[in-house]
Protein backbone atom coordinates (compact mmCIF):
# COMPACT_ATOMS: atom_id res chain seq x y z
CA UNK A 1 0.00 0.00 0.00
CA UNK A 2 1.23 3.48 -0.82
CA UNK A 3 2.14 5.90 1.93
CA UNK A 4 2.01 9.68 1.96
CA UNK A 5 5.67 9.94 0.94
CA UNK A 6 5.08 7.92 -2.23
CA UNK A 7 3.16 10.76 -3.89
CA UNK A 8 4.43 13.57 -6.07
CA UNK A 9 2.55 16.81 -6.55
CA UNK A 10 2.87 19.76 -8.88
CA UNK A 11 3.55 23.26 -7.56
CA UNK A 12 1.72 26.34 -8.80
CA UNK A 13 4.89 27.01 -10.82
CA UNK A 14 4.64 23.65 -12.60
CA UNK A 15 7.48 21.84 -10.80
CA UNK A 16 7.08 18.31 -9.47
CA UNK A 17 7.72 17.83 -5.76
CA UNK A 18 7.98 14.44 -4.09
CA UNK A 19 6.21 14.48 -0.73
CA UNK A 20 9.19 12.51 0.58
CA UNK A 21 10.76 15.98 0.79
CA UNK A 22 8.58 16.45 3.88
CA UNK A 23 9.47 13.12 5.50
CA UNK A 24 9.80 13.58 9.26
CA UNK A 25 7.67 16.75 9.30
CA UNK A 26 4.20 17.25 10.72
CA UNK A 27 1.93 18.28 7.84
CA UNK A 28 -1.42 20.02 7.56
CA UNK A 29 -2.85 19.32 4.10
CA UNK A 30 -5.70 21.62 3.09
CA UNK A 31 -7.84 22.05 -0.02
CA UNK A 32 -8.14 25.79 -0.54
CA UNK A 33 -10.14 28.34 -2.51
CA UNK A 34 -9.73 32.08 -3.10
CA UNK A 35 -13.39 33.06 -3.35
CA UNK A 36 -14.94 31.18 -0.43
CA UNK A 37 -16.44 32.40 2.82
CA UNK A 38 -13.69 30.39 4.53
CA UNK A 39 -10.87 31.99 2.50
CA UNK A 40 -9.80 34.13 5.50
CA UNK A 41 -8.50 30.86 6.99
CA UNK A 42 -5.40 31.50 4.87
CA UNK A 43 -4.39 33.96 7.58
CA UNK A 44 -4.57 31.32 10.32
CA UNK A 45 -2.88 28.69 8.16
CA UNK A 46 -0.02 31.07 7.46
CA UNK A 47 0.28 31.92 11.16
CA UNK A 48 0.53 28.21 12.06
CA UNK A 49 3.13 27.72 9.34
CA UNK A 50 5.28 30.63 10.51
CA UNK A 51 5.11 29.70 14.20
CA UNK A 52 5.97 26.03 13.73
CA UNK A 53 7.97 25.72 10.48
CA UNK A 54 11.35 25.76 12.26
CA UNK A 55 10.23 22.77 14.34
CA UNK A 56 9.42 20.60 11.31
CA UNK A 57 5.89 21.65 10.38
CA UNK A 58 4.41 22.62 7.04
CA UNK A 59 1.02 23.57 5.68
CA UNK A 60 0.48 22.24 2.15
CA UNK A 61 -2.24 24.04 0.19
CA UNK A 62 -4.12 22.44 -2.69
CA UNK A 63 -6.45 24.79 -4.57
CA UNK A 64 -9.66 23.13 -5.72
CA UNK A 65 -12.52 24.45 -7.85
CA UNK A 66 -15.04 21.67 -7.13
CA UNK A 67 -17.11 23.60 -4.59
CA UNK A 68 -19.21 26.42 -5.96
CA UNK A 69 -16.61 27.44 -8.58
CA UNK A 70 -14.72 29.26 -5.81
CA UNK A 71 -11.23 28.75 -7.27
CA UNK A 72 -11.69 29.65 -10.95
CA UNK A 73 -8.31 31.31 -11.55
CA UNK A 74 -5.12 30.13 -13.18
CA UNK A 75 -2.07 29.03 -11.23
CA UNK A 76 -0.65 32.54 -11.64
CA UNK A 77 -3.90 34.08 -10.35
CA UNK A 78 -3.88 31.81 -7.30
CA UNK A 79 -0.22 32.52 -6.54
CA UNK A 80 -0.76 36.26 -6.84
CA UNK A 81 -3.90 36.19 -4.67
CA UNK A 82 -2.21 34.14 -1.93
CA UNK A 83 0.86 36.35 -1.90
CA UNK A 84 -0.86 39.74 -2.09
CA UNK A 85 -3.90 39.02 0.08
CA UNK A 86 -2.44 36.78 2.80
CA UNK A 87 1.36 36.84 2.35
CA UNK A 88 1.29 33.04 2.07
CA UNK A 89 4.73 31.47 2.36
CA UNK A 90 3.70 27.83 2.82
CA UNK A 91 3.84 25.58 -0.25
CA UNK A 92 0.90 25.93 -2.62
CA UNK A 93 0.32 23.33 -5.29
CA UNK A 94 -1.45 23.13 -8.63
CA UNK A 95 -5.23 23.12 -8.67
CA UNK A 96 -6.60 19.60 -8.25
CA UNK A 97 -9.84 17.69 -7.87
CA UNK A 98 -10.38 16.17 -4.43
CA UNK A 99 -13.53 14.19 -5.28
CA UNK A 100 -14.77 12.14 -8.21
CA UNK A 101 -13.11 10.14 -10.95
CA UNK A 102 -10.38 12.75 -11.42
CA UNK A 103 -9.51 13.11 -7.73
CA UNK A 104 -5.77 13.44 -7.21
CA UNK A 105 -4.25 10.17 -5.92
CA UNK A 106 -3.01 11.99 -2.80
CA UNK A 107 -6.57 12.94 -1.90
CA UNK A 108 -7.84 9.45 -2.61
CA UNK A 109 -5.24 8.22 -0.13
CA UNK A 110 -6.05 10.86 2.51
CA UNK A 111 -9.78 10.09 2.33
CA UNK A 112 -9.16 6.34 2.63
CA UNK A 113 -6.94 6.87 5.65
CA UNK A 114 -9.33 9.24 7.45
CA UNK A 115 -12.93 9.05 6.26
CA UNK A 116 -15.31 11.76 7.32
CA UNK A 117 -18.52 11.60 9.34
CA UNK A 118 -20.27 8.23 9.14
CA UNK A 119 -17.42 6.85 7.04
CA UNK A 120 -18.03 9.16 4.10
CA UNK A 121 -14.91 9.69 2.04
CA UNK A 122 -16.11 12.69 0.05
CA UNK A 123 -14.61 16.06 0.86
CA UNK A 124 -17.60 18.26 1.70
CA UNK A 125 -16.16 21.74 1.09
CA UNK A 126 -13.10 23.95 0.81
CA UNK A 127 -10.63 24.01 3.71
CA UNK A 128 -11.01 20.40 4.84
CA UNK A 129 -7.83 19.69 6.80
CA UNK A 130 -5.78 16.49 7.14
CA UNK A 131 -3.13 16.30 9.84
CA UNK A 132 -0.16 13.99 9.22
CA UNK A 133 2.36 13.03 11.90
CA UNK A 134 6.15 12.78 11.52
CA UNK A 135 5.87 9.10 10.56
CA UNK A 136 3.59 9.93 7.63
CA UNK A 137 0.42 8.64 9.31
CA UNK A 138 -2.78 10.54 8.64
CA UNK A 139 -3.88 11.11 12.23
CA UNK A 140 -6.85 13.48 11.90
CA UNK A 141 -9.36 14.96 9.50
CA UNK A 142 -10.94 18.29 10.40
CA UNK A 143 -14.04 19.93 8.97
CA UNK A 144 -13.81 23.06 6.84
CA UNK A 145 -15.28 25.13 9.66
CA UNK A 146 -12.54 24.08 12.11
CA UNK A 147 -10.30 27.11 12.35
CA UNK A 148 -6.56 26.70 11.91
CA UNK A 149 -6.08 28.21 15.38
CA UNK A 150 -8.16 25.38 16.89
CA UNK A 151 -5.53 22.90 15.64
CA UNK A 152 -2.59 24.57 17.36
CA UNK A 153 -2.52 22.29 20.44
CA UNK A 154 -2.87 19.14 18.32
CA UNK A 155 -0.01 20.29 16.08
CA UNK A 156 2.17 21.15 19.08
CA UNK A 157 1.52 17.70 20.60
CA UNK A 158 2.64 16.04 17.36
CA UNK A 159 5.73 18.24 17.19
CA UNK A 160 6.59 17.41 20.82
CA UNK A 161 6.12 13.65 20.35
CA UNK A 162 9.32 11.60 20.31
CA UNK A 163 10.58 10.90 16.82
CA UNK A 164 10.40 7.30 15.71
CA UNK A 165 13.76 5.66 15.23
Amino acid sequence: MAGIYDFSVETLGGDQVALSKFQGDVLLIVNTASKCGLTPQYEGLEALHRVHKDRGFAVLGFPCNQFGNQEPGTAADIASFCSLSYDVTFPMFAKIDVNGDNAHPLYRFLKEQKPGVLGSQAIKWNFTKFLVDRAGEVVARHAPTTSPEALSREIEDLLDAPRAT
